[in-house]
């Protein structure tokens, strides 16, 4: 751990010690306020834990230009290698037809979320969140009610706290994209459009909420209750000129016959949506193989490849062939086989900790069945990521104990630069809330 942050830490768990009567306070009103501000995830409160991640002003700035390096990366291998980066990732027929839909601006990812686990050297990336990236209301609330806490204005009397503003960043990138798509109307009507039994609308009803105290009309519709009229997609009559598009390309195309008045409106340009399709190969999670093969490494600078190789693992897809990995040839099936507990597979376009088989927890017998597996379908291999676990406080049903978790500190991308973190923490090696984890706010601190 950082000097600087493990001193933070002290103090907060010194004061969580010490300050009886603040966290008796917590204790009896934090479940509570967080119900009341929208904070849950599938009907379960968001965040149990009662210590924020605390990075260093250092640390901030050097994830700041990694990111900015993979990002940049990324964005290289999609323009150089055009098409070609479509079979690289696996995209399917369906997908294809739906990447001729031109937005009206260039980025194919103008908002998305680069998912790291802390190792206990740093950090390492392991999959891009180009589509929907959830958590950045759910982080900006989570501050607001932090800071509201006795115990962390306690705090404050011998450390500086940076919130961020992740936020105001998406609006700010919505709106950047409706202006560079021609769009004219001062403050646009913004639909936060995901399918209604999402265990994330709670995050929607946020955002809605904090467009509108930002001036701009907005709401949170089901795709399948929008209608496309006169030249314009609508909800309940109501005129849409940004859709926040929080549904996955895939489950829309599982309904794409009940969703035809959004996909017409993005056709004719008659709405800016925000992601795009074109999204959709940069999300793929074997873009990291397009990063980490041996072949494309001239496609990027001098800074894309050291941030590649320090903080991208070795990716590849599964298939039947021959590859590379630092220089050397081998068979991947056979690699699969005999490093078993240096691996992980996981489906190529899927979340929520969905379909992962990670090899140190499996017997060879499964390890070999899960290889089966990932061959007959689209996934990927790759390198195992050392876990650094890191000890918080949690409240539970017996009161206050401190528990070693697994750290996920994920940088928010917007128009390819980092503002704010989502940071969640797990009991295992999958660290996301859709399996079980949980969600703590995030801070650049530093000493008075």
């Amino acid at each position: 751990m950082d000097p600087l942050i493990a001193r933070a830490v002290e103090d907060y768990d010194r004061l969580l010690a010490d300050e009886k009567e603040l966290v008796e306070e917590m204790d009896d009103r934090l479940f509570e306020r967080m119900r009341q501000a929208k904070l849950t995830f599938g009907g379960r409160v968001l965040c149990p834990f009662l210590r924020p991640n605390f990075v260093s002003p250092e640390v901030y700035e050097q994830v700041r230009g990694v990111c900015r390096g993979i990002v940049g990366a990324i964005e290289k291998a999609e323009a150089r290698l055009g098409v070609e980066l479509w079979d690289r990732v696996d995209l399917t027929p369906e997908e294809r037809e739906l990447m001729a839909i031109e937005p009206g601006y260039r980025r194919s990812s103008p908002t998305s979320r680069l998912d790291a686990f802390l190792t206990p050297s740093a950090y390492q990336f392991v999959e891009l969140n180009a589509e929907s990236p959830a958590g950045i209301a759910y982080a900006e609330a989570l501050t607001d009610l932090f800071l509201d806490l006795p115990l962390m204005q306690k705090f404050q009397e011998r450390w500086t706290l940076r919130r961020f503003r992740a936020r105001e960043r998406m609006l700010e990138t919505l709106l950047a994209c409706y202006r560079e798509a021609g769009g004219q109307e001062e403050h646009p009507t913004i639909a936060i459009v995901d399918y209604e039994d999402v265990p994330t609308r709670t995050e929607h009803l946020l955002f809605r909420d904090f467009f509108a105290e930002k001036g701009h009309p907005a709401f949170v519709c089901d795709p399948r209750d929008l209608t496309f009229e006169r030249g314009a997609l609508r909800y309940e009559g109501r005129l849409i000129d940004i859709v926040y598009k929080r549904l996955l390309v895939n489950e829309f195309l599982e309904k794409v016959d009940e969703l035809q008045p959004l996909l017409e409106a993005a056709r004719k340009r008659a709405v800016t949506m925000v992601n795009p399709f074109r999204c959709k190969p940069l999300h793929k999670k074997a873009i990291f193989a397009v990063l980490t093969d041996d072949d494309l490494q001239g496609l990027f600078s001098d800074e894309e490849r050291g941030a590649i190789a320090r903080h991208v693992p070795w990716t590849r897809r599964v298939s039947e062939e021959r590859t590379r990995r630092h220089g050397a040839d081998l068979d991947l099936p056979a690699y699969i086989r005999e490093h078993r507990e240096s691996l992980v597979m996981k489906p190529n376009d899927e979340y929520g900790g969905k379909g992962v088989f990670i090899g140190a927890e499996m017997s060879e017998s499964d390890w070999e069945a899960a290889l089966v597996e990932a061959l007959r379908s689209s996934y990927v291999v790759q390198e195992k990521v050392e876990l650094r676990r890191e000890s918080f406080p949690e409240l539970g049903p017996e009161g206050l104990r401190t528990r070693e978790l697994v750290v996920d500190l994920d940088p928010f991308i917007f128009e390819g630069e980092v503002e704010g973190f989502l940071t969640r923490l797990s009991g295992t090696s999958l660290a996301n809330v859709t399996s079980g984890g949980g969600q703590v706010p995030a801070f650049v601190v530093a000493p008075r």
